[in-house]
């Protein structure tokens, strides 16, 4: 699909992309390349990943990065209680005799999701999720993964990409990833939403709620943004707290600001943010659309 086809089929994947992200990805699935998301937590990186697995481009195998991540969680094990299991059976001269080449083949091998990945025998959206978070050590053996699209199980010899993967990158920010990874990756800084943009990510999400509501909670979160917070909202909370207003049968932002505080839960997630903003700070913010403080769009 060209470039306009995949910021459609986002769309109706419910991920509305801008022209710059838009171009980039379709960049990365033309030249075959992964594609390093950076952003602040919250901003839609991982939606990212399964909207597009949901738009047709594969299915969706996600890698979970942490600290301590190894190659048995990432790429591949043997499952050694089968093996162990077949020598025993084979110790009571059941069945044909068991070598031990026959221990370490495919049969026996426990695959990851970068192997699913690259095994596949249909198209793969292929999520490595904040990638900061992972040690330098997974980096240096990403390298092959990325370059080759191959994995070497040394047991059996190198496995190649039957399908290239798409290959999607998130990291936070929280360390400095290596020139070697990021070379061989496209890239894109992914930021918060403009207003209309995350007013129009608020429709597609949630179109049971109240126009009025929308546009007055988004103007809102956007001008929160800006206040002095150890964590931003994202839209991932964004969505929340209209979710949750919704639900309380609102159909405009409430006046009082002791019934935005109320509900503030929804967007800030640590004790210091919460109680910094009282109930005459939540009136200023609040008050940035009555006093007719114009929002860019």
């Amino acid at each position: 699909m060209d470039e306009q086809a995949l910021r459609e089929a986002l769309h109706h994947a419910g991920y509305i992309a801008d022209e710059g992200l838009a171009t980039t990805l379709w960049l990365a699935q033309e030249l075959q390349r992964p594609l390093l998301i950076e952003g602040d937590a919250g901003v839609g990186k991982t939606a990212l990943a399964v909207a597009l697995a949901k738009a047709g481009t594969g299915r969706l195998v996600r890698l979970q990065c942490h600290e301590g991540l190894d190659l048995s969680q990432a790429a591949y094990e043997w499952n050694y209680g089968r093996q162990l299991l077949a020598i025993r059976v084979n110790e009571t001269g059941q069945g044909q005799a068991l070598r031990e080449a026959d221990l370490f083949s495919r049969e026996y091998l426990l695959e990851r999701p970068l192997l699913q990945a690259i095994a596949s025998d249909t198209p793969v959206v292929l999520l490595i999720d904040e990638i900061d978070r992972a040690d330098e050590a997974f980096e240096a053996f990403l390298l092959e993964v990325l370059a080759d699209y191959q994995i070497t199980v040394p047991e059996l010899g190198t496995i190649s990409a039957r399908h290239v993967p798409q290959v999607l990158l998130t990291s936070n920010g929280t360390r400095e990833l290596s020139d070697a990874l990021r070379r061989r990756c496209l890239y894109h800084w992914l930021d918060y939403p403009t207003l209309a943009r995350e007013i129009a990510i608020v429709r597609a999400t949630l179109p049971q709620a109240e126009g009025t509501l929308v546009e007055q909670s988004v103007a809102f979160v956007q001008r929160l943004r800006r206040e002095d917070l150890g964590k931003t909202p994202g839209v991932a909370e964004t969505l929340d707290w209209i979710r949750a207003l919704h639900r309380l049968q609102f159909k405009a932002l409430p006046d009082d600001p002791h019934a935005l505080l109320a509900t503030l839960g929804c967007l800030l997630k640590t004790r210091e943010d919460r109680f910094q903003l009282d109930a005459q700070r939540v009136q200023r913010i609040a008050e940035g659309r009555r006093a007719g403080v114009a929002e860019k769009v």
